[in-house]
């Protein structure tokens, strides 16, 4: 006997949006924008009315982004295309917004302004640890709820390296030394993304991988000390008095022992270079003149994992002006007036008035008296009998 069987075409009824279901666009880059949903192939903005905070957090976590920062309809324009016809009704906890359940609108019109903008904090979502730096170290990812180690084929590490050094923005990769851990989720990169979100992830196991980068030392600082008062602040930096000596001091955070410090002198040839003890070191000119006015800068070098690194701080612009007056003669000019300014204030605050001369002539303090009596003896011995006896007679 023949069976006949026949076949039956079975139709499995999906979410109208696809993973890739939701976009943050016309923001200032991934994580802000209006929101917008994938529905028949073509993006819809979301009315307002029909997104909530728990809403939010979901396509935050789903677009890959820290929560939410920001609510608000009309934030980033109004979108070309239609608007999505359900109501979300995430519970916060979920992953993607394809597992939010949705039920159709209360109302069917959204009005002018009301297009849904949502403002996301910036991921953190990639570290370095154990390397002194947040430049160097074993590569961590934070997934599902927690930190885990990232591990990468042989033939993927320098392209997973390349993306994890720009995404934390410390300039390209140095090396690539064998990783200390193990059970690291693997991942592989191209090495063009901007992020390991772009990567392909996976949950097989590899070895744990370890990345140092370019800009493994922190960027030192710079600032200029005078003892003499000589510096002021100027229309376009610090300005200098010629003749007063000044230091240059370079610093750097505590990172790692030993390094030293180069003061460069931009446009000439001229550098001087100490070692950073206690990560500082202080440069002193002696007498500023017009061959120091220019631009300073610090450069920090030091010997870490086998490698010579060095980071260089912002310019310092330094400019040289004549004195006034040659500083030791400012010098004895203030301290002169604050003499006169001490003697004049004792004289105004000792000074009897005309009627205390008249009246307490006698009680008059000693000196007062001493001086007197001395003048009237001068004159007396000077003067004849006659005119002495008229002096006495006045008297």
């Amino acid at each position: 006997s023949l069976t006949v069987s026949s076949t039956k075409l079975i139709e499995c009824s999906t979410n109208s949006f696809s993973p890739e279901s939701v976009r943050l666009v016309d923001g200032a880059g991934l994580c802000s924008g209006r929101v917008e949903v994938k529905s028949n192939q073509s993006w819809a903005s979301v009315c307002e009315a029909d997104f909530d905070q728990q809403d939010a957090e979901v396509v935050c976590r789903d677009v890959g982004c820290g929560a939410p920062a920001a609510l608000q309809g009309g934030l980033y324009g109004e979108g070309e295309g239609q608007t999505w016809d359900k109501e979300f009704q995430c519970k916060g906890k979920e992953s993607l917004l394809l597992d939010c359940d949705t039920s159709d609108r209360e109302n069917n019109t959204c009005l002018p302004g009301n297009a849904v903008g949502l403002t996301c904090s910036e991921p953190d979502d990639v570290r370095l640890v154990g390397g002194g730096s947040r430049c160097a170290g074993g590569v961590e990812r934070y997934d599902q709820g927690e930190w885990r180690t990232v591990g990468a084929e042989d033939r993927d590490q320098e392209n997973v390296a390349a993306v994890v050094c720009r995404q934390l923005g410390c300039g390209s990769t140095v090396s690539v030394p064998p990783g200390n851990t193990t059970g690291g989720i693997r991942v592989s990169c191209y090495g063009s993304e901007s992020s390991l979100r772009e990567c392909l992830t996976s949950y097989d196991l590899r070895p744990g991988l370890t990345v140092i980068c370019s800009d493994l030392l922190v960027q030192p600082d710079i600032f200029l000390t005078d003892p003499m008062g000589g510096v002021f602040r100027g229309h376009q930096g610090p300005e200098m008095f010629r003749g007063y000596n000044f230091t240059i001091t370079c610093s750097t955070q505590p990172q790692y022992p030993g390094g030293s410090l180069l003061l460069t002198f931009t446009g000439s040839n001229r550098t001087q270079t100490q070692p950073a003890v206690n990560h500082s070191a202080a440069f002193l000119f002696p007498a500023a003149d017009d061959s120091h006015q220019g631009n300073y800068s610090c450069v920090y070098d030091n010997y870490v994992f086998s490698h010579n690194f060095s980071s260089e701080s912002e310019l310092l612009s330094l400019a040289i002006t004549a004195s006034p007056l040659p500083a030791f003669i400012i010098r004895h000019v203030v301290v002169l007036l604050i003499l006169l300014t001490t003697i004049t204030t004792s004289y105004l605050y000792y000074k009897p008035t005309r009627r205390q001369k008249r009246v307490n002539r006698v009680s008059s303090m000693d000196l007062y008296v001493n001086a007197m009596e001395m003048v009237s003896l001068s004159s007396r011995s000077e003067a004849g009998p006659g005119e002495e006896r008229a002096a006495q007679g006045t008297e």
